[in-house]
This record gives structure tokens, C-alpha cells and sequence, in this order.
């Protein structure tokens, strides 16, 4: 009887990317623009705030209203500029952001690690994963004035999708939903850490 229910269950994915590929309505490419990204320190380390514009396609907005789970990543990396060598590499986060549709609920839901939080519509659960507030990217501290490099970005990770999924990102433009990499110069202030309490959103937790 297992056998039997992991075949159709099978069979059943195959046939929805096999619709999502073919008939889903489509006509706009999907973006993700980042805003207004800011380093800090605080008194646990350092801590990135961003906000970023998320433009769905249909074809993305079909998959999750059918079932698909959308895994979204976003990484972080800070780099020390050297003259006589390659940079170092300083600090390098991810986090993973699930969004998903519960039918029975009619909610969507927007998950990192064991936190989750329910939206009654789609827009509502993208405009949450939008912004990033205080999310702790480095514990060690850093010599003011010193100069570095840093670079954020968020993407659509098509590697945690169903098999029958990935092979129709790889073929379809339509499941290509990625920020590029936005780098800036950050120079440690000689300011003391800010001690002000976080905003009330949902906090981000180390994915890797």
C-alpha cells in the first residue's frame, strides 16, 4: 500500500509540473530588486537589515496555489580587500525561508527553521519575507575604520523543489526568480553598539 501511495503520489507531481510547464498562464518575468541594505553593529555582533521588492509571475503564484513549496535563500557574504592576496572572506550566511499553501486553511504560510507564521493572502506572506530586520550575520568583532566589502542577494532555490520541478525550472524562465548580487563598501563606524530593541517581525534563524 505504500508502494502504491508513493506511485501516484509520484505520478501526481509529475503530472502538476507537467501542467505548470505547459498550461499555466504566463506573460511577465519575475524579479527581486534589494533596497536600502544596512550593516550594524549590536551588542551580540553585527546584524544586516534589507528590504526587497518580490515580483511574482502567474507561473510561480499557480505553483504554490497548487501545492509547491517555494524554498527561498538568501545569502550574505563580508570580505576583507587585500592588496597582496585574494580577499578574505570574513563572514558567510544563509537563510531559508519556506513558503507554502495550506488548502484546508486557505492560508499561506511563510516558515524558517521551526517558526511559521500564517497570511490570508499571498501578497501579505511576500510582503513579510520583503524585509529582514536584525538578522545576525557575524559575532566577532570588528577594528574601527576598517574597510569591507559586502554582498547580499536573494534567490528562488529550484534545488530543493520536487525532482519533476527542477527539471521544469531548468527548461522555463518562468521559475527564474533572483536577485543579483548587491555589493557595497561598509567601514566599521567608531560608534558604540546600539542597544534598541528589534521590530516585531518574524526573526530570521541561521539556515546552514
Amino acid at each position: 500500500m505504500r508502494f502504491c501511495k508513493n506511485w501516484s503520489d509520484g505520478l501526481a507531481t509529475w503530472l502538476l509540473a507537467i501542467y505548470l510547464m505547459l498550461c499555466a498562464p504566463f506573460g511577465w518575468a519575475a524579479s527581486i530588486d534589494i533596497r536600502n541594505p544596512v550593516l550594524q553593529a549590536s551588542e551580540e555582533g553585527y546584524v544586516l537589515s534589507a528590504d526587497f521588492r518580490i515580483d511574482f509571475n502567474p507561473r510561480l503564484e499557480e505553483a504554490v496555489t497548487k501545492g509547491v513549496t517555494l524554498y527561498f535563500v538568501l545569502d550574505f557574504e563580508l570580505e576583507r580587500p587585500r592588496w597582496y592576496w585574494m580577499d578574505e572572506k570574513v563572514a558567510s550566511k544563509s537563510q531559508t525561508w519556506r513558503l507554502s499553501y495550506h488548502a484546508l486553511t486557505r492560508q499561506y504560510r511563510l516558515s524558517t527553521g521551526s517558526l511559521h507564521q500564517a497570511f490570508a493572502s499571498l501578497e501579505e506572506a511576500l510582503q513579510m519575507l520583503s524585509r529582514v530586520r536584525r538578522w545576525p550575520v557575524l559575532d566577532t568583532p570588528l577594528r574601527p575604520g576598517d574597510s569591507y566589502q559586502a554582498a547580499l542577494r536573494l534567490r528562488l532555490d529550484i534545488s530543493q523543489l520536487p525532482k519533476p520541478f527542477q527539471v521544469s525550472a531548468l527548461a522555463n524562465r518562468d521559475w527564474n526568480l533572483n536577485s543579483d548580487w548587491l555589493r557595497w563598501k561598509f567601514v566599521v563606524p567608531a560608534s558604540e553598539p546600539e542597544t534598541s530593541p528589534p521590530p516585531a517581525v518574524l526573526p530570521a534563524q541561521e539556515g546552514r
